[in-house]
């Protein structure tokens, strides 16, 4: 006999077939940091296919200025040039796996040309991963600006 918590943990897992996948908590967090940095990668050198392989269709991407794009309007604005990623440092990064999920924060300082201005950019910042069919994938970005130093 099959205990109520089981069954129902049985019929969320058979809903969701993604979230019965075995996830390995130290895997998981070697396999985020690569698939970011890859991210990163790709929207500094512009390659919009590798970009779109690690965001997933219904990302929310809330930029430290409050404009929020959808993973459409997020690589077109990279794909057009009205925003190029010219070097991006990150750190103090920290990773949380929960699950097949994992939550990663931490800062980053952008050089960056917007509409052909280029402007500094430090923040702190909290992403979401998934792990889907299509791989590892961000379905949330949101970052708030570091206030400059007096």
């Amino acid at each position: 006999m099959v205990s109520r918590k089981g069954w129902f943990a049985g019929l969320v897992l058979a809903g969701m077939p993604m979230l019965g996948m075995a996830c390995e908590q130290s895997q998981v967090v070697a396999e985020v940091i690569g698939a970011d940095a890859e991210r990163y990668k790709a929207m500094e050198n512009r390659d919009m296919p590798t970009l779109a392989r690690y965001l997933a269709d219904d990302l929310v991407y809330t930029h430290s200025t409050a404009v929020v794009d959808s993973k459409a309007t997020y690589i077109e604005s990279l794909r057009s040039g009205k925003v190029h990623y010219k070097h991006t440092v990150r750190s103090d990064v920290r990773v949380i796996p929960y699950g097949c999920t994992a939550v990663m924060t931490g800062r980053g300082d952008f050089k960056v040309a917007v509409d052909g201005k280029d402007i500094e950019v430090a923040l702190r910042f909290t992403n979401v991963w998934v792990m889907n069919d299509e791989g590892w994938q961000m379905v949330a970005w949101e970052a708030t600006r570091i206030p400059p130093k007096p």
